[in-house]
């Protein structure tokens, strides 16, 4: 086998260093991005839309700040932009559906929403849907405690009652909503709707038990998320009572208990003994030291 020569030598190198160059001038792998739309109607008011944009790290989604979303009613054009959003810090952002698409909502009874993401640095372009009907859920309280709703959705431009949609009955609260009965989820039958029994007799309510009822469809399929609220009296009345001159645990140092100064004293002083008990000693072993 013949030895090469300088030239071959050179060329070589060459064509190594030009494939490294390549090699390290190629540009860094994008990520890929999840979104996903929600859709809501509460009171039966104007709709709104909540983004959620996620992105897989090791095998977990996470969720992505800082993203600006582009939302369109059933096709990507000017006329049908509904507006643009930029997700926060937990990877949602919401948006009303504004009235400069009323004419392309009120033409059909089925929209698709369309997001949109056009890419950057980080991330590749990604696109997201949900389609959904127009639907609406009404609530009514009799004097005997039980509540109604009624699930109805717009077919052939009239309301019509729907059946099979599972309805969550509860009371609103402040940490969640807590359910009226033992039962959480109620299915409508053929006329749309759904019975609970409150019994929830000793929750508390405002100054005059007042409490609010919220009937509720949680992303279902074919409507989104859907909820009413009603307010009845049927809690018990609250009376708030200020104990901010009494002694108690969540008073200022001043108004802490009795009880409880003397534990946070004793303590103090024990430690303190102890303290000046060694020191005391160590004082001692020196005089006797020196003694000898």
């Amino acid at each position: 086998m013949k030895p090469l020569n300088k030239t071959s030598i050179v060329l070589l190198v060459i064509a190594c260093f030009f494939c490294g160059t390549r090699s390290f001038a190629q540009a860094p792998a994008k990520g890929s991005l999840s979104i996903a739309v929600n859709y809501f109607v509460t009171n039966n008011q104007v709709p709104y839309l909540l983004v959620r944009v996620k992105t897989k790290v090791d095998g977990r989604f996470q969720t992505v700040a800082g993203i600006p979303v582009s939302l369109f009613l059933d096709k990507d054009s000017t006329g049908t932009a509904i507006g643009k959003v930029v997700t926060n810090e937990w990877g949602e952002a919401t948006t009303l559906i504004r009235p400069t698409v009323k004419k392309q909502w009120n033409a059909g009874l089925k929209h698709t929403f369309l997001a949109k993401f056009a890419g950057n640095a980080k991330f590749d372009e990604t696109t997201g849907d949900l389609t959904v009907g127009k639907a609406k859920i009404l609530i009514d309280a009799g004097a005997d405690k039980k509540i109604t709703a009624t699930v109805m959705e717009m077919k052939d431009a009239t309301w019509t009652p729907v059946k099979g949609v599972d309805v969550k009955m509860a009371v609103k609260r402040l940490g969640g909503d807590l359910p009226v009965n033992e039962t959480a989820t109620f299915t409508t039958d053929s006329t749309g709707t759904v019975s609970a029994d409150f019994k929830r007799d000793s929750i508390p309510g405002d100054a005059k038990g007042n409490i609010t009822l919220i009937a509720k469809v949680e992303d279902n399929d074919q409507y989104g998320n859907l909820s009413i609220e009603k307010v009845v009296p049927w809690g018990a009345k609250f009376t708030p009572v200020s104990t901010f001159n009494e002694r108690t645990l969540f008073a200022t140092r001043d108004k802490a208990p009795i009880w409880l100064q003397l534990i946070a004293y004793s303590i103090i002083l024990a430690v303190w003994g102890i303290l000046v008990y060694l020191v005391l000693n160590v004082l001692k072993i020196k005089r006797l030291g020196k003694q000898i």
